[in-house]
């Protein structure tokens, strides 16, 4: 196999690089070592920023975050609920905290307003009552799957290609450049070799793993942060302390009867060898029931975690005091042509951060086009119309897989994507041709 460009890593970053160069009129394709969204994109919080988290200590990342939030909300309304959010002060130290928090939202653009305490209490019945202050953020609620499927399926509209369950091992060189990628293909247990003008690796916290098996150092701090899944909703706004970023201090409405509790951060050596610890879990319950106390009487039905792919920056601590900006690597720092890597970024910056990198691409390949992603409408991967038509394009039943897998009826009725099967059965059907 032959392409212009191949991605390595199917997260947010990944999947919004496969659009902006398909749309740039390139041949491209992405491979994922397990299922889209299996790595961090799908692990997180399901919070779409504001940018307000991070609007004191990281005006930069704040910036990103507001600019995207706004974008994502037009090009992927089907994805997105806007819930707005809540920062609470619950202690005097929090309350004191509210003056360079809102100074710091109006330097970053961010939109804010003080709210009645009590009016909040009527439309937020868990809340504690001994709430002192509460500022309104534009801050929602994003569904990583199914925003990557669409930006899949949008992708693959476009000519792009996507093969999952198929890891890149290491990097083919030929005389001292990059030249494609030897990749197993874990559905045949045999390794094949991937040409192509550019390799871009978007594998996240994966990332420095991947290069140093072709002898490249790069810094970055995998951070696991863990989240427990509460078995009800506990809120109609995301709900956030007003204190500096911390460990267990964000409430995410994610389902009609689940709310998402998270998170911590500790910094880790191996993303693929770590556990959540039961300090964790109780940190989380301890710090969550501050601002809504039936946490502690309900405990979570799971906990999961993701590792974060924090940019390492002289000087800066880690874990929390970490950037959450991005990086994009080229042979300026590796002296490697033909490879470029990005650290750093977050779900809600993906599509940005995506499109920096394509820029970067294009460039190094000598021509000029822009990027048409943030006025891009995606696929709706729930819709019947758009997954019919695709199952059309890739002769398969769709109506006869709807039926084998259907939801409907069930808890999960309204998470399931019927465009998630039809992507592996087309993966499955070209690799068995």
């Amino acid at each position: 196999m032959r392409y212009d460009v191949v991605i390595v890593g199917g997260g947010i970053t990944g999947v919004f690089t496969l659009l902006d160069l398909s749309q740039r009129s390139l041949d491209v394709a992405l491979f994922e070592r397990n299922a889209l969204a299996s790595g961090t994109s799908g692990r997180f919080h399901g919070l779409l920023h504001s940018g307000a988290r991070y609007a004191v200590k990281d005006p930069v990342s704040a910036r990103e975050c507001i600019q995207e939030n706004r974008i994502l909300s037009k090009i992927a309304p089907h994805v997105i609920k806007d819930t707005g959010g809540l920062f609470v002060a619950v202690t005097e130290s929090d309350l004191e905290y509210q003056s360079i928090f809102e100074s710091s939202l109006k330097k970053c653009g961010i939109p804010f307003e003080e709210k009645d305490v009590e009016e909040i209490l009527k439309v937020e019945p868990y809340l504690n009552r001994a709430v002192k202050s509460v500022v309104w953020v534009p801050d929602k609620v994003v569904y990583a799957h199914d925003l990557i499927f669409s930006v899949a399926l949008t992708a693959y509209n476009y000519g792009a290609r996507v093969f999952t369950y198929k890891e890149v091992e290491n990097f083919i060189f030929e005389d001292g450049r990059v030249v494609g990628v030897k990749v197993y293909d874990k559905f045949r247990d045999e390794v094949v070799n991937v040409y192509a003008d550019v390799v871009v690796n978007t594998s996240g916290p994966w990332a420095a793993k991947l290069l140093k098996k072709a002898g490249i150092h790069i810094d970055i701090l995998p951070t696991a942060g863990a989240m427990g899944v509460v078995p009800m909703k506990l809120c109609n706004h995301v709900l956030n302390r007003m204190r500096p970023p911390s460990d267990g201090d964000i409430l995410v409405p994610y389902t009609d009867n689940t709310s998402i509790m998270g998170t911590t951060a500790i910094v880790i050596e191996d993303p693929d060898n770590f556990e959540v610890s039961d300090e964790d879990i109780e940190l989380l319950i301890d710090e969550g029931s501050e601002m809504v106390p039936i946490i502690k009487k309900l405990g979570f039905k799971r906990v999961y975690a993701s590792v974060r792919p924090l940019l390492k920056v002289e000087g800066e601590k880690a874990g929390r005091e970490a950037s959450r900006t991005f990086r994009i690597i080229g042979s300026e720092s590796t002296g490697i042509d033909g490879l470029f890597t990005v650290v750093g970024g977050k779900l809600t910056t993906g599509r940005y951060v995506a499109e920096k990198l394509s820029d970067k691409v294009v460039e190094y390949l000598g021509f000029k086009a822009k990027c048409k992603t943030s006025e891009t409408s995606l696929i709706d991967s729930y819709s019947d119309e758009n997954v019919e038509n695709l199952a059309r394009d890739l002769v398969l039943d769709y109506k006869f897989i709807r039926r084998l897998l259907s939801t409907k009826g069930t808890v999960d009725e309204e998470r399931f994507n019927p465009a998630y099967l039809l992507l592996y059965s087309y993966i499955y059907s070209e690799d068995v041709k």
